[in-house]
């Protein structure tokens, strides 16, 4: 497109000044050669009308645009009457005569280009054998013949150049113009792609709380709810014995469920906000559970962080914590292993988070029946990534390891 601009610019500097440089030269060359051309008064005459008549069909004509139309054809043909009576004086005044070559495709109507250049042919050919005053034999009438052949087989050569020039840049344009409707369009697509990435997001948060909650109303239906109609119940039986050894047994049972619906309390709040985050982001945390883990089972355990941390939604936080301690519990129950690595890395849009062993390893398709006494396993693992629009792979073979990869949308801290 700039060089097109230059191009353009170009152009305009010749349309402005073009014209009068040319008819200057012809007009000092044909000064210079008036002696040897044997140019006569009348001829001088002829001269003094015909250069101020150019001179002022340019001045009239500069400021108009060079487009085809009829007035660019009326200036062409007017132009080219000027320099047939100015060459048939002097050939010398080619030099103006030459300027239809390159002004016919830019000013004339497509149908007329054609006969505009041969008009041109003729008054340069005649320029070329001295004018076409000269030709007053039939030699002379040959050898303009030929010139003329030569001329016409030259323009339509540079022609056939300038078409097929003017088609690979109709080409051009018109491939710049679909690469800028098809960047365009890629650019609407990736942004309505963010909208929706972002929408996705908070989708996915807000279902996450609402899941989290139906948990947590799970739980207390379940636990703290059934524990506190049982400590009501047996209340009401205290309340209506008068025998004290039934009542403190009554009273031990209700004590008792207090203390385990208490428990089951702390544990669904722990839940939300796990300790460990407390006061440290992430990162941190993990390489503390992962040292204490170690510390705890005699397993080497390495963390490692790669990218550059990034203070993380509680939410994200919480649920990659969670995932590395299940993990951790899991290795600890069955891997038997003797190495395990934790790696947590921040990249451009998400958060992953791997977690190998060298244990004895599983045929993942062959899972064993989950008992009471055990965390939330795989599918617990996997349900928390997908409850943030992320995702847990296991990879694992009897007797080569485990890794356990999860992958979640980095989303900071509001």
């Amino acid at each position: 497109m700039k060089d097109e601009w230059q191009v353009e610019q170009r152009w305009a500097v010749f349309d402005r000044w073009g014209p009068y440089g040319l008819l200057g030269t012809g007009l000092v060359v044909s000064a210079v050669t008036a002696g040897e051309l044997d140019m006569t008064g009348a001829d001088w005459a002829a001269t003094a009308v015909l250069v101020p008549a150019a001179l002022a069909l340019q001045l009239g004509w500069e400021r108009r645009e060079q487009r085809p139309s009829a007035a660019g054809a009326w200036y062409f043909f007017a132009r080219w009457a000027l320099a047939f009576g100015l060459t048939w004086i002097n050939p010398f005044f080619g030099f103006y005569a030459i300027l239809g070559y390159f002004t016919a495709d830019r000013l004339l109507p497509p149908r007329l280009v054609k006969p505009g250049l041969v008009a041109t042919a003729v008054l340069m050919a005649g320029s070329n054998v001295g004018g076409l005053h000269q030709l007053r034999s039939w030699g002379s009438w040959a050898v303009f013949a030929a010139l003329l052949c030569v001329h016409i087989g030259l323009v339509g050569v540079f022609s056939h150049l300038a078409e097929k020039e003017q088609a690979q840049a109709r080409a051009r344009a018109a491939t710049i113009t679909e690469l800028e409707r098809t960047n365009a369009a890629l650019q609407q697509a990736l942004d309505e792609n963010a909208a929706l990435h972002t929408q996705l997001l908070v989708q996915a948060r807000e279902a996450g709380i609402a899941d989290e909650r139906r948990r947590l109303a799970a739980e207390i239906h379940d636990t703290i709810a059934q524990g506190l109609t049982g400590i009501i119940a047996q209340l009401q039986v205290v309340a209506g014995t008068a025998d004290p050894d039934a009542a403190r047994v009554h009273v031990d049972r209700a004590a008792e469920l207090a203390r385990h619906s208490l428990g089951e309390a702390r544990r669904s709040v722990h839940n939300l906000a796990p300790v460990a985050l407390e006061h440290d982001g992430l990162p941190e945390a993990l390489k503390k559970t992962v040292a204490e883990w170690g510390e705890r089972t005699g397993v080497r355990a390495d963390f490692t962080l790669t990218g550059t941390a990034e203070h993380l939604h509680d939410e994200v936080s919480a649920t990659l914590l969670r995932i590395v301690q299940e993990a951790l519990s899991n290795a600890a129950r069955h891997a038997d292993a003797s190495r395990l690595g934790v790696t947590l890395s921040f990249m451009d849009d998400e958060v992953t988070l791997d977690v190998r062993d060298d244990g004895r390893g599983f045929d993942p398709l062959a899972l064993p029946p989950r008992t009471g006494t055990g965390g939330f396993g795989l599918d617990g693992m996997r349900a928390r990534a997908e409850r943030i629009a992320g995702s847990l792979t296991v990879e694992s073979e009897p007797g080569f390891g485990t890794a356990v990869s999860a992958r979640v949308p980095l989303v900071h801290h509001d």
